[in-house]
């Protein structure tokens, strides 16, 4: 199994002012405590994500994946408004373990989306071999099918399957309404089956509503550009640990062919990221 999206970070209050303190995330998330974690998993590589905006993160997380074998590659952040962004990026894209760009979206105004600059960064991609994760929440998910159509030649690759609004027994219709537009574009290579638990609205965590949002994704994207992912350490903050989530995607994937649970569990992030 591939991971294809976990974050890891030397937890300070100043710098992750996002984690909720005395949450499992308010400490040190490193390269022993991911090992333990894959180990436990049954998973043998995995994808590492950007978790702050600032180019010294891309670096740092390039240093630990030269440490480390287990992970392939890193999906880092530059600031794509800057008109010499192609500096950092060319740089950047030497290293054989940077794959990709991802830039906190969900956390932007719509009219962000559309900005002539951030387009100009993102047009650059392409050229060094570089894909885009696009990270969004459902609501945002028209202004960012104008996104994905201004960019053609960009591989773009959804996480957490568009973040969408859980509640128990429901498939949302407007995020589904989203995803198959979506999908509709060839650009598209992939989606992550991460991130869901904590976008569950309900107080419990019901496995069957996610297994119909995974089966709802299987259909509208195919088994060619579904992708597993963990989201840990921030998974934590509603389930138990890494390999419960791991083990909870195998369940989903269980009746499928022995071909269409290689691919979702690994041959897609090894292609999509050109791991």
């Amino acid at each position: 199994m591939i991971d294809s999206h976990h974050h890891l970070w030397r937890y300070s209050v100043e710098e992750y002012d996002w984690i909720p303190p005395g949450s499992p995330l308010a400490q040190d998330q490193l390269l022993a405590e991911l090992e333990s974690a894959t180990a436990a998993g049954g998973v043998d590589a995995t994808v590492v994500v950007q978790a702050r905006q600032i180019l010294e993160e891309s670096d740092w997380l390039l240093s630990l994946a030269d440490q480390s074998e287990i992970i392939a590659g890193v999906v880092g952040w530059v600031p794509l408004i800057d008109p010499n962004v192609a500096d950092p990026l060319a740089r950047l894209a030497a290293h054989p373990k940077f794959k990709a760009v991802r830039h906190v979206l969900q956390g932007e105004p719509d009219s962000y989306f559309l900005r002539d600059d951030f387009h100009h960064g993102l047009s650059l991609l392409p050229d060094l071999d570089l894909r885009y994760d696009l990270l969004l929440f459902q609501r945002q998910l028209p202004v960012a099918i104008q996104l994905v159509d201004r960019q053609p030649d960009l591989g773009i690759i959804i996480d957490h399957i568009a973040k969408p609004e859980i509640r128990k027994g429901k498939i949302d219709v407007a995020w589904k309404s989203g995803m198959a537009e979506l999908a509709k574009r060839e650009n598209i290579l992939g989606v992550k089956i991460s991130g869901m638990a904590t976008e569950v609205l309900d107080a419990e965590i019901d496995e069957p509503t996610l297994r119909a949002y995974f089966e709802e994704t299987l259909v509208l994207f195919g088994s060619d550009r579904v992708m597993f992912g963990t989201d840990w350490p921030v998974c934590l903050l509603r389930i138990d640990s890494y390999k419960a989530w791991a083990d909870m995607v195998r369940g989903f994937v269980t009746e499928l062919t022995t071909d269409e649970q290689q691919a979702i569990l690994h041959d897609n992030a090894l292609r999509c990221y050109d791991l």
